[in-house]
């Protein structure tokens, strides 16, 4: 993958993989605050809880294949990730963009180039700009942080077990006292 650069979203067809996840639910809300159609895959499980994020449209992965249902896609964010990240390829227009938040692994390249598809990714660094801007979108309800779970720090261990098993819904929370 290439070094990301923005993609404006307003009137755009952005398809969410991991919708309910820590980052997908950012995903889902951010994408929407931008004005896009925002399609979210996730188990069937988290369908009212990823629809109460903004998701117009929802895919239960368990019992549908978002690569076979979905074409001409402007965007796909995928926060699940890793290898099987290229799946998505084929669901994306000319023009397109694929963005896994974990592309270790990647190794759609070449199928990616001939579709026209950029991939791209960032490593991640502390923006006090948008972090304040981040806040006020926390303060004035346009995103919410859905909490999977909470443990207490001396329960870290719980914390990362529960994150193992995966499905799920938002962040799990560490708290000190």
């Amino acid at each position: 993958p290439t070094q990301h650069k923005p993609v404006a979203l307003n009137g755009k067809t952005v398809l969410v993989n991991g919708a309910a996840g820590g980052v997908g639910q950012f995903a889902v809300q951010l994408a929407k605050w931008q004005g896009a159609r925002v399609i979210a895959v996730a188990s069937g499980a988290h369908e009212a809880f990823v629809r109460s994020l903004g998701a117009d449209e929802f895919i239960d992965y368990t019992k549908a294949n978002a690569k076979e249902q979905l074409r001409d896609l402007d965007l796909v964010i995928d926060a699940v990730g890793g290898p099987a990240t290229a799946r998505f390829l084929p669901t994306l227009k000319r023009g397109g963009a694929l963005f896994p938040i974990f592309p270790l692994g990647f190794d759609g390249k070449e199928e990616a180039e001939k579709l026209g598809v950029t991939v791209s990714s960032v490593q991640v660094r502390s923006s006090g700009k948008q972090l304040a801007q981040l806040a006020e979108l926390l303060a004035s309800g346009t995103i919410r942080v859905g909490v999977d779970s909470t443990f207490a720090l001396e329960d870290a261990r719980s914390a990362h077990e529960r994150a193992a098993r995966g499905g799920t819904q938002g962040k799990i929370v560490l708290t000190v006292k």
